[in-house]
């Protein structure tokens, strides 16, 4: 039986926005996200970060630079209430026109929000149930990302929500809910 997920994107969902993390010590979580990530473990729902990290395109920082930042995110969200997270997926490709430079990551990939491909991906190695699942994020293009693979697309005002629903960053989008945090997002999604 295909389960059902919480997809959540990483900046300015669980870490602070702070543009591209330079310093691992410096990704620091948002208030109460893990308590919420730990509420998503309890629940059932299977707990998959998607981010797209273009650092490495970018030639910022090597890739190994994007693995480290998530291993001290799954740290923090640990320590602090014993939350996990049951899959993690990232894009580091950008297409040369986005501005990639590092020929090892620069092109245009299907894993790249708000293309499907970082969800097909964890749908086929961890049986889940798309229709049924949810999207988080702080972006228009992760909500539609959900509404292209189908899913329920929540934007938190978190990050650049509050510019997004201003319509001063990316594009208007049409989320199935706003939330204030992702705490509240998942007592939306429990409740649904």
């Amino acid at each position: 039986m295909a389960k059902k997920a919480v997809f959540l994107d990483r900046d300015g969902v669980l870490n602070v926005e702070a543009g591209y993390i330079h310093d691992v010590e410096d990704l620091q979580l948002i208030p109460n996200v893990a308590k919420a990530v730990k509420k998503i473990n309890d629940s059932g729902f299977f707990c998959c970060l998607v981010s797209n990290q273009s650092g490495p395109a970018r030639g910022y920082y090597p890739d190994s630079h994007v693995k480290a930042l998530h291993q001290r995110l799954e740290h923090l969200l640990w320590q602090e209430a014993q939350a996990k997270l049951d899959a993690l997926y990232y894009c580091p490709y950008l297409s040369p026109q986005a501005g990639g430079v590092n020929p090892e990551f620069t092109y245009w990939g299907t894993w790249r929000k708000p293309n499907t491909g970082m969800l097909v991906a964890a749908a086929w190695e961890h049986n889940l149930d798309l229709k049924g699942s949810f999207m988080v994020g702080d972006k228009a293009t992760d909500v539609d990302l959900a509404h292209n693979a189908g899913l329920t697309g929540i934007l938190v005002t978190t990050g650049y929500g509050t510019k997004v629903m201003g319509g001063q960053y990316q594009h208007k989008t049409h989320p199935d809910y706003i939330a204030s945090d992702l705490s509240e997002a998942v007592d939306w999604i429990l409740q649904c």
